[in-house]
């Protein structure tokens, strides 16, 4: 019976941590729209999200990666990690076709950065055999890992998006290890959050396609 409680009680802190999450997440879209419609005086425009923060993570290859060495680029971030049975691999397949047809379109300075959220598994090697699967080019796009509290922190409080972990123990069981948002996230070269598009969504998808284009050209 403990044990039962203590595995309800872990779950339900751990939807209670999405939910807040997602409270957070919507709020920053309320306002990044409000800047939209009021703020900017024009629907042409973007909407300002927030700013990415300092951050310094590890790439598959070994590199050290810092949101400096982003800077002056365009890039489209998702969340990931290695075993995740569910939406990742759909996630990446997703942003794989997406970066083909952007190369089509001759935007190959679009970036995209991957960011694991199991860190704890996912080094760079790790990262390296995964981003393989998926045919990923090093040169446009990066798999980042790190610290588990420079990860978390990262996710909830510069992109302003949910995760939540089983505790240790019950987290190797488990179908679902991490849950974690489905959203692609378009930075623009000041590092300026413009967008937050569900990868799993066609339109969605569609709709972050157009607003690459749109960004990409005012920044170049």
């Amino acid at each position: 019976m403990r044990a039962h409680a203590a595995a309800t009680g872990a779950v339900s802190a751990r939807r209670l941590s999405l939910a807040a999450a997602a409270l957070v997440t919507a709020a920053v879209l309320a306002i990044g729209v409000w800047r939209l419609v009021v703020g900017t005086g024009t629907a042409t425009e973007l909407a300002v999200y927030g700013s990415v923060p300092a951050f310094s993570l590890v790439e598959r290859s070994g590199q050290t990666i810092s949101s400096r060495d982003l800077a002056g680029r365009v890039w489209v971030a998702d969340f990931i990690f290695t075993r995740c049975p569910g939406i990742c691999p759909t996630l990446t397949t997703t942003l794989a076709a997406l970066l083909r047809r952007l190369e089509e379109r001759g935007m190959r300075h679009v970036t995209a950065v991957s960011i694991s959220v199991d860190p704890a598994n996912d080094d760079p090697a790790t990262l390296r055999r995964y981003a393989d699967r998926f045919g990923a080019d090093p040169a446009r796009w990066l798999f980042l890992t790190g610290e588990e509290a420079a990860v978390t922190s990262l996710v909830r409080d510069g992109f302003k998006l949910g995760v939540a972990s089983l505790p240790a123990g019950e987290r190797e069981r488990a179908p679902e290890p991490i849950t974690h948002s489905d959203r692609f996230v378009l930075v623009d070269a000041q590092l300026r959050i413009r967008g937050y598009y569900h990868g799993t969504d066609a339109d969605a998808v569609a709709t972050l396609e157009k607003d690459l284009a749109r960004l990409a050209k005012s920044d170049r």
